[in-house]
């Protein structure tokens, strides 16, 4: 962590204070960003060396961009659980940032809808997670970072929550609300699962997003996320899905998102 740390002191001395993770097919943010200098994933050290973060959809690049007149560090893709990383490399990017002085994260990524309300291509403020995946604080706790047991009680910071919400109202934008169920993938789920994760108070699920938001909670930074719903799946919607039609449907979502974002972003 450490030297990726030291790597992008000397790429650029100051970092903002916000940080953007764009998930499958929301890149659209980008045609409104000044980007003043990109990294490659693959060039900052201490970083996950695996080939990662390659999936379709997902640049694998860090930007230093200003958005909306703000300045805003945007990671353009994620790594993965399900691509054979540990916990604690998916999670790694988080504690870099916070070492680097970035307080707000904000999170987005696709998901399935499993709230039979939901329709293909509409967008989900979290609000709450369940997690089925491997937590990544698992192991001996650095007290420097975090303490041992770290709350979950307000996972998604309230303010942030608020301000996403008053931003749907003065963009138009419809923006529904509710909780992200995490699973490792790469699966897809069968429609049995889906009626399974609503049953126990999913409205969506996905394969991301989760242990980055514990590991922030527990190294004190603020979290937002969004997901954009691909698809709608339970015993009465069962369709077959691929990344294809993800990253289509999210190339259309993701202008609603980034209206939502220009308007956030200069509030946090």
């Amino acid at each position: 962590m450490g030297r990726a740390v030291a790597y992008l002191r000397r790429c650029k001395y100051n970092t903002p204070r916000i940080a953007l993770v764009l998930g499958s097919g929301l890149d659209s943010i980008m045609r409104q960003a000044r980007v003043d200098l990109e990294v490659r994933y693959a060039d900052i050290p201490g970083l996950p060396s695996l080939p990662g973060a390659t999936v379709a959809g997902h640049a694998g690049r860090l930007a230093y961009c200003e958005i909306a007149g703000v300045p805003v560090l945007v990671l353009r893709g994620r790594w993965h659980y399900y691509e054979g990383y540990a916990m604690e490399e998916v999670t790694r990017y988080v504690r870099v940032l916070h070492a680097l002085g970035v307080e707000h994260l904000v999170l987005t990524n696709a998901s399935g809808g499993v709230n039979p309300s939901f329709r293909p291509g509409d967008l989900m403020l979290i609000t709450d997670h369940i997690n089925l995946m491997p937590n990544p604080l698992v192991g001996p706790n650095d007290d420097t970072l975090g303490v041992r047991f770290p709350t979950m009680h307000a996972a998604y910071t309230p303010q942030g929550l608020q301000w996403a919400r008053q931003a749907a109202e003065r963009t138009g934008v419809k923006l529904h609300e509710g909780c992200y169920l995490g699973t490792t993938g790469p699966s897809y789920e069968t429609p049995h699962e889906y009626h399974f994760y609503h049953t126990v108070g999913a409205d969506a699920v996905g394969m991301s997003t989760v242990p980055e938001v514990i590991v922030a909670n527990h190294c004190g930074m603020n979290v937002l996320a969004f997901s954009m719903i691909s698809n709608v799946g339970g015993l009465h919607h069962s369709v077959a899905l691929s990344h294809d039609e993800v990253q289509a449907v999210g190339a259309h979502a993701s202008d609603n998102l980034a209206r939502l974002l220009v308007d956030i972003l200069p509030r946090l």
